[in-house]
């Protein structure tokens, strides 16, 4: 974002606001126009009409402040209209702090030599936090966090820094740690203190120190040991050295993100749940070998039981040690050298491997009744010249399955039964919830909005991406998925998340949603169908 950052992300917010409805917003549209307070919005016609119908014209002058006077002229007294305001404000300060650093991180980005850009380190992740997201227009901002912590911990400035450790009274440990994890004598830690069994040492965020340090149960270890960077989710780092090049760790972090609901610590429950996933997608690898998927490790945790105290050992497969590892996200982002970074690749063949991939994968997933909130951060691609690109998937806490119709695909098997996942929230045995968590995620996030972005960037022309994501689509739909078809090509409109709404403006009392992160507003039009494009 560039140029007049305050009027585009204005803008963004407002199409967002009208796009969920938010408290009856619509009303207010007449004439091809948005009558606010005090002043009119002009409004055009969606091109291409991605998610709504109607967008406000970037061609006028318009502020936060005019958002601002929007939202308290509609809003309910209960809403949450200051946090979001501080949202916004906090979402244009980043966006100022990234252009200052952007020219400065990009030429030291540049210097780095191409066998040094895979694996899984943090040269892609930190190219994809410059991006927008593609739906939530504040997705720059960062809760509770000063400027000065994101130039120290955020990926997008590209830190190293070392981590801080805590012992851990009555840990809840699961899997086999790593060889290098410090010993309590590493972190300046007493051996034989209370800090109870061998193994219960958690590496601590630096941003979280305070909290931790005030939780019972913890003592802050005074060392730090080992170095990390950031990756794209921030509170999950690559760790440097030569004895983890395939690991990263997950940490609690005191922030919130897409939304100020959208807390970026760990609750305890979400950590034996995304192994179970990973277990049964292991399953439907077995059964599905022509897949072109990998997954991350990531059974190998602890917590103890408090959202602060918990981590993640994400372990890579050794597919990845020598690849290309890119994130969706970063495929739009800016190169260091030029252009951006799926140039580095033919664009038009890339674009069409990877939607095969996803929707194979994808579409597999939803026969055996699993809908994954798979999305850009989650989602990369593994690239090499010696193998087809393949998926690679993490993070499964966010899955939605359901269960019978998983039994009919696959026998349960110990450690391996959706019913025993801790937040029942992710079973369901309506396919039209399923249905949405495909569109929302897989469709709108991971397919169409990379074709919106190769368009705004002269890469691929719209019209050629979405013929590409219709056909891609209509192969991977077999003759019994005449469900997820109805839901989704012949669809008349299609559903989309109001996670402005449900993360910051209203709470989940209110707008009745189980999970903000599954909460849905008006359906938008269906872009799959659009005449203009066959």
């Amino acid at each position: 974002m560039t140029g007049n950052a305050e009027g585009q992300l204005a803008a963004r917010v407002l199409d967002a606001l009208l796009r969920e409805d938010y408290s009856g917003i619509r009303r207010f549209v007449r004439d091809g126009a948005l009558e606010l307070p005090g002043r009119s919005v002009r409004l055009l016609q969606a091109r291409p009409m991605f998610l709504s119908e109607l967008v406000v014209d970037p061609g006028q002058d318009l502020r936060l402040s005019d958002v601002f006077r929007a939202v308290h002229a509609v809003a309910d007294p209960r809403d949450g209209t200051a946090d979001f305001e501080r949202e916004c404000l906090d979402a244009l300060a980043t966006v100022k702090l990234h252009d200052d650093a952007r020219p400065a991180v990009h030429r030291r980005l540049a210097r780095i030599p191409d066998e040094l850009r895979t694996g899984p380190g943090t040269f892609y992740e930190t190219l994809a936090a410059y991006n927008d997201h593609p739906v939530h227009p504040a997705g720059r901002s960062r809760a509770g966090l000063s400027m000065a912590d994101l130039s120290r911990y955020a990926p997008e400035f590209a830190p190293a820094f070392p981590l801080r450790w805590a012992s851990v009274r009555n840990p809840v440990l699961a899997g086999r740690l790593p060889e290098w994890w410090p010993a309590p004598s590493d972190a300046g830690a007493e051996s034989g203190s209370d800090a109870g069994p061998a193994g219960a040492l958690f590496p601590v965020h630096p941003l979280a120190v305070r909290q931790v340090r005030e939780q019972p149960g913890a003592t802050l270890a005074p060392a730090p040991f080992l170095r990390a960077a950031p990756t794209l989710s921030m509170r999950t780092v690559a760790v440097l050295g030569g004895n983890a090049p395939l690991v990263h760790l997950k940490m609690p972090l005191p922030t919130s993100t897409l939304g100020l609901r959208n807390r970026r610590t760990i609750m305890p429950g979400t950590l034996p749940d995304g192994a179970l996933v990973e277990r049964i997608l292991r399953q439907v690898l077995l059964r599905e070998p022509a897949l072109p998927v990998l997954l991350a490790d990531e059974q190998t945790y602890g917590h103890a039981n408090d959202p602060l105290l918990a981590y993640l050992v994400r372990r890579f497969p050794p597919e990845t040690a020598r690849a290309h590892i890119v994130p969706v996200a970063a495929l739009l982002a800016e190169a260091p050298d030029q252009g951006y970074v799926i140039e580095r690749w033919d664009v038009e063949d890339l674009f069409g491997t990877y939607l095969s991939a996803l929707f194979a994968w994808n579409v597999t997933l939803f026969r055996y009744g699993i809908a994954l909130e798979a999305h850009q951060q989650n989602v990369a691609l593994v690239l090499d010249d010696t193998s087809p690109p393949r998926l690679l998937i993490k993070d499964n806490d966010g899955a939605l399955i359901a269960p019978s119709r998983l039994r009919e695909r696959l026998a349960p098997s110990p450690g391996m039964d959706p019913r025993d996942l801790v937040d029942h929230r992710m079973t369901t045995e309506d396919p039209d919830a399923l249905a949405r968590v495909f569109v929302t995620i897989t469709l709108h996030l991971c397919a169409a909005a990379v074709a919106v972005g190769l368009a705004e960037r002269g890469l691929l022309p719209w019209r050629t991406g979405l013929t590409m994501i219709r056909e891609r689509l209509d192969g991977a739909l077999g003759p019994d998925d005449g469900f997820l078809r109805s839901r989704t090509l012949d669809a008349g409109s299609l559903p989309g998340k109001a996670m402005v709404t449900a993360g910051t403006l209203v709470d989940k009392a209110r707008t009745g949603a189980a999970d903000i992160n599954k909460h849905y507003g008006p359906a938008g039009p269906n872009y799959l169908r659009d005449a203009t494009c066959r």
